[in-house]
């Protein structure tokens, strides 16, 4: 079984979907843009061939590659980056060589565009926030006039917090309107909620091979605005009605033969979408969480998610259960900000719980600081005072 890995570098940690890949028995062939000698020694051990490409956004080069690979190897079985930047391209390769395995252009819409993925929300039955695509001055008055200040302005389209707004008053709706590029946007009514997500590795029939979730407390729009420390963490049981949303999403989204990060709100207070502790829609991802979440679930659950998604793609089966079950933290922190503890004496005083500190990628610092930890403990407690002395600064 052949499987082409699109940009197995990046993250750093993905070299580990290829390495159980090849322990599977797959031949593993990786295209990216980084020169081979650069590529880690632990992805290099992982790949049958590495083409490296001078851009991973020129298409033809892509092409050129893949096409490659097949006069070599022969039919291709998969293709993917499991990388949210690179589904659309991951589709359009799968098309133009015919590789069965994964979404095609024509799936697309419902899992890239905001707007579009309410409708499959609905179809769930999971509540969705009112919304409107960005059109004039006036229509965005006649939304706002329905549903009030303040309002979240993103792209439909569109990866992270990245170019999203929140706008509280005619004078912020102006100061969009002035500076507005051609992106199109969505428009949405503010929901105050703690986003919580529903991540799950799903078999060729739907079903769920594993579950866990995370809960983010600070918003990631918050976050990437205000250069702020970046936390979240996964939790060590994922709550009923979490599930019982996530498999909805699930069946609703035709989800199949995939690692998925779906994103919720629990609302803090009663509201027009619903009552305080309801879960409600904000949006999905056909992909693992970002950066290095796929090991934190590792951490929390005494598993390995790799092996579990590489099962899945060489067996549709994984026997891979869960020995551990804690609370898996990050906490991001800014080289721009003074903090009270030092490195070492985070390291020092989270000894036993600490499970890895590194310097985050330069393409994830927006969203995920500059410099991170990851902790376990066993309650949410911990991981609050844990938060607490991490971030305290001079």
């Amino acid at each position: 079984m052949n499987f082409v890995f699109i940009s197995p570098n990046f993250p750093d940690n993905y070299w580990n979907f290829c390495r159980r890949l090849r322990e599977n028995g797959l031949t593993v062939l990786g295209i990216g843009d980084c020169p081979y000698d650069l590529l880690s020694e632990e992805l290099r051990a992982s790949l049958d061939e590495y083409y490296k490409v001078s851009s991973l956004e020129n298409y033809d080069e892509v092409y050129r590659a893949v096409a490659f690979f097949i006069h070599k190897y022969g039919r291709v079985d998969w293709l993917e980056s499991n990388n949210e930047y690179w589904l659309e391209r991951d589709a359009r390769l799968r098309e133009d060589f015919n590789i069965s395995t994964g979404f095609r252009p024509a799936d697309m819409p419902p899992v890239k565009f905001k707007s579009k993925m309410k409708e499959r929300y609905t179809a769930a039955g999971i509540p969705v926030a009112r919304f409107h695509l960005v059109d004039d001055l006036e229509g965005c008055a006649a939304f706002i006039a329905e549903v009030g200040y303040p309002v979240i302005v993103k792209p439909d389209n569109g990866v992270g917090a990245t170019r999203t707004f929140r706008i509280e008053n005619d004078a912020d709706m102006d100061a969009f309107f002035a500076e507005r590029d051609d992106t199109v946007y969505i428009m949405e009514e503010f929901i105050d909620g703690t986003v919580n997500s529903y991540d799950a590795i799903v078999d060729s029939r739907g079903e769920p091979l594993f579950e866990t979730g995370n809960v983010t407390p600070k918003s990631l729009m918050d976050v990437v605005n205000n250069n702020d420390n970046s936390l979240f963490y996964i939790r060590s049981e994922l709550p009923e009605d979490m599930r019982a949303r996530g498999r909805a999403a699930l069946k609703a989204f035709g989800v199949k033969s995939r690692f998925v990060h779906f994103e919720f709100f629990r609302l803090n207070r009663d509201q027009h979408i619903g009552r305080a502790n309801d879960v409600v829609a904000l949006e999905v991802n056909m992909r693992p969480s970002g950066g290095i979440s796929p090991s934190m679930m590792n951490y929390a659950n005494g598993t390995d998610v790799y092996k579990i998604w590489a099962d899945m793609i060489a067996f549709d089966r994984s026997g891979k259960g869960r020995e551990n079950r804690q609370f898996c933290a990050f906490a991001g922190r800014r080289d721009a900000r003074r903090y009270v503890m030092s490195r070492e004496d985070v390291l020092r005083e989270y000894a036993g719980a600490i499970r890895e500190d590194a310097r985050v990628d330069p393409a994830l610092a927006t969203d995920m600081g500059d410099y991170m930890f990851l902790a376990c403990f066993d309650t949410v407690e911990e991981v609050n005072a844990f938060y607490a002395r991490v971030f305290e600064e001079c």
